[in-house]
């Protein structure tokens, strides 16, 4: 039987717990984010360009952990 929870995260060269925590890490880094986004909302002079520069980068790591197998899949 094939097991949900494992398929994914083995998928991509990780064990369910280091695709746990490297996926809670992310949206961390997402809420935190969406807090500069609501600053900037209301101080426009604050955090100009740093919300489009964490993003970038963090679809930069995204992409850079996609293995040749799961390409066609997206």
């Amino acid at each position: 039987m094939k097991n949900i929870f494992k398929h994914h995260p083995n998928k991509i060269g990780e064990t369910y717990f280091e695709h746990f925590f490297k996926a809670c890490s992310f949206g961390i880094k997402l809420i935190l984010i969406s807090l500069q986004v609501f600053v900037h909302a209301i101080f426009p002079w604050c955090f100009e360009h740093s919300a489009s520069d964490r993003i970038t980068k963090l679809h930069d790591i995204l992409q850079s952990r996609k293995t040749p197998s799961n390409l066609d899949e997206n």
